[in-house]
């Protein structure tokens, strides 16, 4: 029997009640397809700040690099965002993606059909979209320097500096090739080549790396263009490759062609390897919705997803990713539902139901 070491770091809000659940969705997955997951759980975030005084401490980083991979809950909340705070919660966040070298964010978007009234969108517009969108994670704005306040003639402001250079660009656009080639073989590269001389540097880079890839079909667009066509021709869509803060944006505007940013999983992957696959965070897209938090409703799909994606990257269990989420598509098209897919279920409630479909117990389903 294979074993695994996972960081569990549940985060805030929410954070716990969804990754209690994917915790305990590969756990199931576990026992049918037998392997087991030792849970070493740390804090992180606001939590970390409270009790630590740190968003991330020194032992949770290492313990992150010691294990297979990292799975992680969503942090921040009021009690944090104060401006003017020394320490914030999305620092911890910040750290363990630049110290974890953890360059490429992979988020998959699908338009199931069952989720159609779920959609702002008409149902013929998102019809068979089902796209990939790899954000580079590791540069751009949110690690840019300088970054910070300042003072020009006793006059307050602030400056964010937007910096890649063309290895840290090659690198996460040549994963989208590869990533490409197991698709539908098109990337569509996300840029501001217009006005940017980072956008610039981003789609000459991207001409290079095609020429290695002759097999896949390459695009080019202006990321304000493009935010607006994602939502009206997405089914057009496979690959789409974008700098840190155009990811994180698009990605979250690309959770209406799901139906509901609960909905949306995600990994963050490096180039190191394990014994088992290639070394990864994974955790949901969708905040740490503070409003709902304790409430027991939150949708746990996001959070089962990103444990999915988990088993096959870094824990190389295909066959349980492949159950697990088909456990996860049937849940979705029969019910349960939580109340943002317009269901009444609980958190509870809908692992239970994928729990009972990967266990091959669809019978005992409540559907409500």
């Amino acid at each position: 029997m294979n074993r695994y070491r996972v960081a569990f770091l549940p985060g805030d809000g929410i954070g716990p009640e969804v990754l209690g659940a994917a915790r305990r969705t590969v756990d199931a997955a576990g026992e049918r397809f037998g392997f087991a997951v030792a849970w070493d759980q740390h804090a992180v975030g606001g939590e970390a700040i409270d009790r630590l005084g740190t968003a991330l401490d020194d032992a949770t980083l290492a313990a992150c690099r010691d294990a297979d991979a990292v799975l992680l809950g969503a942090v921040g909340g009021p009690r944090w965002s104060d401006p003017r705070a020394a320490v914030r919660p999305e620092e911890g966040l910040l750290r363990l993606r630049h110290e974890l070298e953890l360059f490429a964010n992979l988020r998959p978007v699908r338009a199931l059909g069952a989720l159609a009234d779920a959609s702002p969108l008409r149902p013929e517009v998102r019809a068979g979209a089902d796209l990939l969108i790899v954000r580079e994670l590791t540069g751009g704005l949110y690690f840019g320097l300088p970054q910070g306040p300042t003072a020009v003639d006793g006059v307050d402001g602030a400056v964010d500096t937007c910096s890649y250079s063309r290895p840290e660009v090659e690198r996460v656009i040549r994963l989208a090739f590869e990533l490409a080639r197991d698709r539908r073989r098109r990337v569509t590269s996300v840029d501001k080549a217009n006005v940017m001389a980072t956008g610039r540097l981003w789609r000459a880079t991207a001409e290079s790396v095609a020429a290695e890839f002759p097999d896949v079909t390459l695009d080019h667009a202006l990321v304000d263009s493009f935010a607006a066509d994602l939502v009206r021709r997405p089914a057009h869509y496979d690959v789409i490759v974008t700098e840190n803060l155009f990811g994180d944006i698009l990605s979250d505007e690309a959770a209406v062609i799901a139906g509901s940013l609960g909905l949306l999983a995600s990994a963050s992957l490096g180039a190191r390897r394990t014994a088992f696959g290639r070394f990864g965070l994974f955790e949901p897209v969708h905040g740490s919705a503070p409003s709902i938090a304790g409430r027991g409703i939150a949708d746990p799909i996001g959070a089962i997803g990103s444990a999915a994606l988990m088993l096959r990257w870094s824990l190389g269990e295909a066959s349980a990713a492949d159950a697990l989420e088909t456990a996860v598509e049937a849940t979705l098209e029969a019910g349960p539902r939580t109340p943002d897919l317009a269901g009444d279920a609980s958190t509870e409630a809908v692992t239970e139901a994928v729990v009972a479909r990967l266990a091959g117990e669809a019978a005992r389903v409540t559907v409500r």
